[in-house]
């Protein structure tokens, strides 16, 4: 992987992550942008104790535009875009409309090709392991900013779940505080630990379901499965079989075999509702120990938590969706039209030939 690190006319960092090291990245963002104006601001709820970002200024971001004016794709001729150069492998740049900016964190994008008509799933193995690499590299990096405690890398995919933009690509949040999902894990884990003399819940989670019936598919080195609990109707965590805290901790033996797991796994979720259907829309999102102090979970240090993908639909059966009424918006009670056992027989049962 080569890695070239410029900057748009706007001021903002943009880094090119090659296959090839002969690559050369010296295309300049001809557009006559003004610098960036942010207004993202974090504003503590004091009864649940969690945090809301407070972004006014990303009102006015390109919303569905056509494709032939599409932002991420690479800039040809007259046509210019966020992406300087004619092509690419894999770029990361920091978000023109960010909800987190300065002392409040930092978001950027990541786009895992230049194709614009294709999706992840498209990816050669060869590219996918590329787009880990720089999930990698940018969890390091941003874990060396001052204001940031945990860095997470997502994709959302699909108009449902409000994808302004149709080009594939991901994101990556750099908070500057422990989000709450973590700290309901953190809670958990550290009460577990206690209660155990010491067991780690992430791993005995794994243990029980690796020996049960909701297991999608296992390899030497990962393992995916349906959840006991799960919240949606179609969600299978991802895990390495090797704890370790983040992206950073994955050996080289994991990392070789990731990219044929995780397309799998993928493509699994576009053939979950028959031939057809419209692409599956999902979330897939990287759970990543926190880089600030643990101070608030006696007993738990950072090597206790367990690096996994969660990924998920909100398509509950063919032509309908998942929505999060009352229950799930008013009181945190999700109800799963789908019964876990089920959704994971299902994803068996796709499996590619």
């Amino acid at each position: 992987m080569k890695k070239t690190s410029t900057r748009l006319a706007d001021g903002r960092e943009l880094i090119y992550y090659d296959l090839r090291d002969d690559t050369v990245r010296d295309a300049v963002d001809r557009r006559p942008l003004e610098p960036t104006v942010t207004s993202s601001a974090i504003r503590r709820d004091e009864l649940l104790g969690d945090c809301v970002a407070v972004a006014s200024h990303r009102q006015g971001r390109t919303y569905h535009p056509p494709a032939d004016e599409c932002p991420l794709c690479p800039s040809r001729g007259e046509r210019l875009s966020e992406i300087p150069d004619s092509s690419y492998d894999v770029v990361v740049f920091e978000n023109r409309f960010p909800s987190l900016a300065g002392d409040s964190g930092r978001c950027e994008v990541v786009c895992f090709t230049s194709d614009h008509d294709a999706s992840f799933a498209d990816l050669s193995e060869e590219q996918a392991r590329l787009v880990l690499d720089a999930w990698t590299d940018r969890t390091s990096e941003l874990s060396h900013l001052p204001s940031v405690e945990q860095v997470f890398c997502f994709e959302n995919r699909g108009a449902e779940i409000g994808v302004t933009l149709g080009h594939p690509h991901g994101q990556i949040y750099a908070y500057p505080f422990i989000t709450p999902r973590t700290a309901l894990m953190l809670r958990s884990l550290a009460a577990h630990k206690e209660a155990s003399g010491g067991e780690n819940l992430f791993d005995a989670v794994l243990a029980r379901e690796l020996a049960g019936e909701r297991v999608v598919l296992e390899s030497a080195h990962w393992a995916a499965f349906v959840p006991y609990a799960a919240h949606w109707p179609y969600e299978v965590h991802l895990y390495p079989k090797r704890r370790v805290p983040d992206l950073l901790g994955l050996d080289e033996a994991a990392r070789t075999e990731f990219p044929q797991v995780y397309l799998e796994l993928l493509r699994r979720f576009d053939r979950i509702f028959g031939e057809g259907e419209p692409p599956t829309p999902y979330i897939a999102a990287w759970h990543q120990a926190p880089f600030g102090p643990l101070a608030d979970f006696e007993g738990v240090v950072r090597d206790d938590f367990a690096l996994h993908l969660e990924l998920f639909t909100i398509r509950r059966t063919s032509g309908k969706l998942k929505f999060l009424a009352g229950s799930e918006s008013g009181m945190s009670v999700f109800i799963n039209d789908v019964p876990p056992e089920r959704a994971a027989e299902r994803l068996r049962e796709v499996a590619s030939s």
